[in-house]
């Protein structure tokens, strides 16, 4: 159950609970919660329950309207404060309305309650709690801390999410064995750090993600991410010979450093193949210093030691020398999908849709050779198909339509362009299906 009214009396009395308990922390607090009140690195007691960040935590538009009529609540006209006058009359009337799954979902409640509320467990609630550093205003306030004017380049080369601004889920991935079977590892490494620190196992947490373009490295990494409720920085590695950055072994320390204070965190290398490249050409000093920053940072970050969990990645594994390799303590192979995994992807992908006689194995079967995100484009152009003529609801003939449209416009973009006088002015030949998603 849930109602405006109880939104914004939870919100009161969980204000009230945690300014009078010393012994909690901004961990104690739902995010929901922690968004209102975080300033400058920190929440300050005592909370400040107010028209304005009632509303902002509960989303309710007029919070006093919502809980005007009740008897144990009271307003300061003057500066819009919102209070509780009677807490025992108020934790009556909550208690009643509410069930131990809802306080679990609150640990400042959840320490209140427990062992007056059968099921009410606080350190239980806490855990499952999300974690601080996975919130977006935490992230930023540490930015914040990090970077100046001065700095501001730097933005161009990182790209931090916090998890709840990753879309994508490990439920809409469709994964090889072997891609299943390392994540696991992963996640195990993560939860038993403390156990691997201490019987020196401390070379663990760097993954090489390779694969052509959009078989699903970006899109596993970043689901990892929002599963595991972890920060994600993104670098390209290319970026960094971009003319903004002046000093670029600076910023690729900088990176790590970010990282390191964001930790835990994901940190994901895309481009990986850059670091080959520039190591056999006859690139500019200054780029040359920064890829050997790079390898030597790689080499000292840790998921042991730093909570930092490493993914590079890369379309052109056939490029990267030895020194890249050995960075990698596991290599992912993400291979262009097989019958099988395309139907799979297809059933994922068409979950909200709704298609007439849908067989997904026949599209299957059509697609040979093309990835899940060209898979993607093509239920995408299926659809606008479908709503050009004022349909909602798809049929397999406009799949298998889309499919040849797909295959068409792919010929056109990689076939030999001829002017008028016969000479080629552009040509690749190949097929690499790379429409610039790595989903």
């Amino acid at each position: 159950m849930s109602s405006p009214e109880l939104d914004v009396v939870e919100f009161l009395l969980t204000a009230a609970v945690y300014t009078e308990a010393n012994d909690l922390d901004e961990r104690d607090l739902p995010p929901r919660y922690r968004r209102v009140f975080w300033s400058e690195g920190e929440i300050e007691r005592p909370l400040a329950t107010t028209g304005n960040t009632a509303a902002a935590a509960t989303g309710v538009d007029r919070p006093w309207e919502a809980v005007s009529g009740l008897i144990f609540t009271e307003r300061d006209d003057f500066s819009g404060t919102i209070d509780l006058s009677d807490r025992d009359m108020t934790e009556s009337w909550y208690t009643q309305r509410v069930d131990a799954g809802r306080i679990q979902d609150n640990p400042t409640l959840a320490s209140y309650f427990e062992g007056g509320i059968e099921g009410v467990e606080y350190e239980s609630a806490r855990e499952r709690n999300r974690p601080v550093h996975a919130d977006r205003v935490w992230i930023d306030s540490l930015l914040d801390e990090m970077f100046d004017e001065d700095d501001e380049e730097m933005l161009d080369l990182v790209e931090v999410k916090a998890p709840e601004e990753v879309e994508i889920t490990m439920d809409d991935l469709v994964l090889t064995q072997d891609q299943e079977d390392e994540i696991q590892k992963v996640v195990k490494a993560i939860e038993h750090r403390d156990y691997l620190a201490e019987i020196g196992l401390r070379e663990i947490g760097k993954l090489l993600f390779v694969g052509p373009p959009g078989t699903g490295k970006t899109s596993v990494a970043r689901a990892l991410a929002r599963e595991l409720e972890l920060p994600f920085v993104e670098v390209k590695l290319s970026m960094i010979t971009s003319q903004y950055l002046g000093e670029t072994a600076k910023n690729v320390d900088k990176t790590f450093e970010v990282a390191k204070r964001l930790s835990p965190c994901i940190l994901f290398m895309d481009e990986f193949d850059f670091v080959a490249k520039t190591r056999s050409s006859d690139e500019h000093a200054a780029i040359k210093r920064a890829v050997n920053t790079l390898l030597k940072s790689i080499d000292e970050v840790s998921l042991i030691q730093d909570d930092v969990l490493l993914i590079g990645a890369t379309n052109h594994p056939d490029q990267l020398d030895a020194a890249a390799w050995r960075r990698f303590d596991e290599i992912v192979n993400f291979p262009k999908p097989d019958a099988d995994m395309r139907a799979d992807i297809l059933d994922v992908v068409t979950r909200r849709m709704e298609i007439d006689d849908f067989d997904p194995h026949e599209v299957a079967e059509l697609t040979e050779g093309l990835t899940g995100s060209d898979l993607r484009l093509v239920l995408r152009e299926a659809v606008l198909d479908a709503l050009t003529e004022e349909r909602t609801t798809l049929t397999q003939a406009d799949l298998r339509r889309a499919v040849e449209g797909f295959e068409e416009r792919d010929n056109l973009k990689n076939m030999d362009m001829i002017e008028d006088d016969g000479n080629t002015i552009a040509g690749d030949g190949g097929h690499d299906h790379d429409h610039g998603h790595d989903d």
